[in-house]
């Protein structure tokens, strides 16, 4: 019998200490010790980049919803000059009273190597008095870049994500109805041009300029990619000597995106949204022990009418004056002793102990600063 319980208990333990390996185990993986980051995530391509497009077009087949011809008079120039491209010529001094017809303006991004032939969203907005576009179709529309050039073109029945009805004198709208969608409504018909084969070096452009990183990336790409082969100009710039033939050159591109370097964490900063009361913080924030008191100031003002009634048969006037009462109360603002912090969730943890709103919370965090306890840059916006 004793056998049998020292077997049993010695078969437990076994199983604790196996659990208890796999759990420490499991640990170790979950937790690195240096988060990396792909160079990928923090640079871009010099020259590889999106390009704008834009054009004025004309949407059709609106349910009484279009311009108001009379108060935009382009609307009505436009389908006249549309109308004598297609062979109709009208009558001198002709009153178009158009209702289903809205003057847009239709935007789209070029992305980086589009080719003839490839399809882009693009978005329709009324630049008239159109009351809604919903249901309307898009007549074909060049879109020009910056050069005055033809890159695509757009036609397509827009998507509104919206809806409205009005009634009696009420109007409901939901979402907005003045601006649309058609994907794939373009079509590219103009490759722009792109130095990414131009010349013998490739520059990678940091997202923000940091010399630490920028060294990073430089030391990372010649470790991998053979000594000399990346240079950090400044603290935003790296230049890269990549092969010139065109297949090798996106393989060398390739590789060098998804090297790892440890990214330095960046200057510590504190965004204040002064409209909203939005305070956000990075994990660089630090504070210095301080001690603050926070109090609130209260003014309250209440008016009272008083009627002064004339004595009877005086022929005098009911006289209404306004008397004022005027509070000011201050709450007391207890000292708090705030404790330094390295961390940002103790960071969080020690300004939630002030119990102040966000409001209030710029004002001390703007104290803060002034008294050197917060160590980072307070930006508003």
């Amino acid at each position: 019998m004793l056998k049998e319980l020292i077997s049993e208990l010695t078969h437990k333990t076994f199983k604790i200490t196996v659990l208890a390996l796999v759990i420490v185990g499991v640990s170790v993986v979950v937790s690195p010790a240096d988060a990396q980051t792909r160079i990928r995530d923090l640079v871009t391509v010099s020259g590889v980049r999106a390009n704008p497009v834009y054009g004025y077009g004309i949407v059709i087949g609106l349910d009484g919803t279009g311009d108001q011809t009379t108060q935009t008079p382009f609307t009505s120039q436009s389908i006249v000059s549309l109308l004598q491209q297609s062979g109709i010529t009208l009558p001198p001094g002709a009153n178009l009273q158009l209702k289903n017809v809205a003057s847009v303006m239709v935007t789209a991004s070029l992305p980086a190597f589009a080719q003839p032939g490839q399809s882009l969203d693009v978005t329709v907005s009324s630049i008239g008095n159109a009351k809604s576009l919903r249901g309307g179709m898009l007549l074909m529309t060049p879109l020009k870049g910056a050069d005055g050039q033809v890159y695509a073109l757009a036609q397509g029945q827009l998507i509104v994500g919206g809806a409205g009805a009005s009634a009696g004198g009420s109007k409901t709208v939901i979402n907005h109805l003045s601006a649309g969608r058609i994907p794939a409504g373009a079509l590219v018909e103009r490759e722009v041009a792109s130095p990414f084969l131009l010349g013998e070096t490739l520059q990678l452009e940091l997202t923000s300029t940091d010399f630490s990183n920028a060294i990073r990336v430089a030391e990372a790409i010649n470790n991998n990619m053979g000594p000399n082969v990346a240079q950090a100009l400044d603290g935003r710039t790296i230049r890269v000597r990549a092969p010139s033939n065109p297949n090798d050159r996106v393989a060398f591109l390739s590789r060098v995106q998804e090297l790892n370097i440890n990214k330095s964490m960046g200057s510590a900063k504190v965004i204040v949204n002064a409209r909203t009361g939005s305070v956000v913080m990075n994990q660089a924030v630090m504070l210095e022990s301080c001690a603050v008191a926070h109090g609130n100031l209260t003014v309250k003002i209440t008016s009272t009418p008083v009627i002064s009634q004339p004595a009877p048969f005086s022929q005098g006037e009911t006289v209404v004056t306004q008397q004022s009462d005027i509070q000011i109360s201050e709450s007391g603002g207890e000292l708090i002793e705030i404790k330094g912090a390295a961390q940002l969730s103790d960071v969080v943890k020690a300004l939630n102990a002030l119990g102040a709103t966000p409001s209030d919370l710029i004002s001390i965090l703007q104290a803060m600063q002034t008294a050197g306890s917060l160590k980072a840059e307070l930006e508003v916006i």
